[in-house]
């Protein structure tokens, strides 16, 4: 019987915190209760702000914490041949075109009509949605763009992708959704409009590389935080277009700060590298996230007598 595969995969782009944490070691028990393989990723596809010292420090952290994994660990950064030829795939069978209408000119668009008093339509982030001016653009036209080097995205044909991809779109569940959703979830990827699968200079997007790496490493469990799960409907739609399998998906809480806020490494929230030199220890960060913390194997790979008496 082939064993489950579950994957922590995380953005060498800052240090990680206490959410990170949690999910990691939320992932990593599931594997093992499940006696499954874990396996760890760098999603590295941000090539400006991903940097070299902030994956030591996470191998680093998840070590600390207890996590072991199998390598080699994958970089997405060094796969991008992979994403190009998925994207190959959908742009050979008319699901993606060139949009040149840049973040900018989006936002002044959208604040121009909700000045007019009309709603603009968003997605589940709450991003507001691409116009899809471009959708209908003459090819010849968005070549001799691409030629002259205006910069551009490639987004998704969301309406003719979803009439492709035909009917009883969904997912399991093993978590709950921000709803409760828990079962099987029918996917709505049509509420994120044309999304953007690569840029002109990034052969991918984080929607287009997960769907792809989870097929090629043959991931069977998906564990990750409750923020992600309405992207889970635009991961099943590309999974059916591109002929993937399905895996199966847990969404967990997610730990947020005093004011309710999710934790961000973007807004420096505090590191479990801060939090280990303070002199905090694993089991500390299990208890914060609410996690019971395990018995620690010494270094002859038994219980210790501490642990035992616990």
């Amino acid at each position: 019987m082939t064993r489950p595969v579950f994957r922590f995969a995380p953005s060498p782009n800052g240090d990680l915190h206490l959410g990170h944490a949690f999910s990691a070691l939320t992932d990593f028990r599931a594997a093992n209760a499940a006696g499954g393989r874990f396996l760890l990723r760098m999603e590295d596809i941000d090539t400006t702000r991903c940097r070299p010292e902030f994956e030591a420090g996470i191998l680093a952290d998840l070590a600390w914490l207890g996590l072991r994994w199998e390598t080699p660990v994958r970089r997405q950064s060094e796969h991008f041949a992979d994403y190009a030829a998925a994207l190959a795939r959908l742009t050979d069978i008319g699901l993606v075109y060139p949009a040149f209408l840049s973040r900018g000119a989006i936002k002044a668009r959208v604040e121009a009509a909700e000045a007019d008093g009309r709603a603009w339509p968003r997605d589940p982030d709450g991003a507001p949605l691409d116009p899809g001016d471009d959708r209908d653009l003459d090819a010849a036209e968005a070549e001799r763009r691409i030629a002259a080097g205006a910069p551009f995205a490639w987004r998704l044909r969301m309406a003719k992708a979803c009439a492709a991809a035909g009917d009883g779109l969904a997912w399991q569940e093993e978590g709950e959704g921000p709803g409760g959703e828990t079962g099987r979830v029918a996917a709505e990827p049509e509420r994120w409009g044309d999304v953007i699968l690569a840029r002109r200079d990034t052969p991918t997007s984080y929607h287009l590389a997960v769907v792809v790496d989870d097929a090629l490493q043959g991931v069977t469990h998906v564990v990750r935080g409750r923020d992600l799960f309405h992207a889970t409907s635009v991961h099943r739609l590309l999974q059916r277009l591109l002929g993937l399998p399905e895996p199966v998906y847990r969404h967990h809480r997610l730990i947020l700060d005093g004011s309710g806020r999710k934790l961000s490494k973007s807004l420096r929230d505090t590191s479990l590298a801060a939090l280990r030199a303070s002199g905090a220890t694993p089991a500390d960060i299990c208890r914060m996230v609410g996690l019971e913390p395990e018995a620690e194997p010494n270094r002859t790979g038994s219980v210790s007598r501490t642990e035992r008496r616990r």
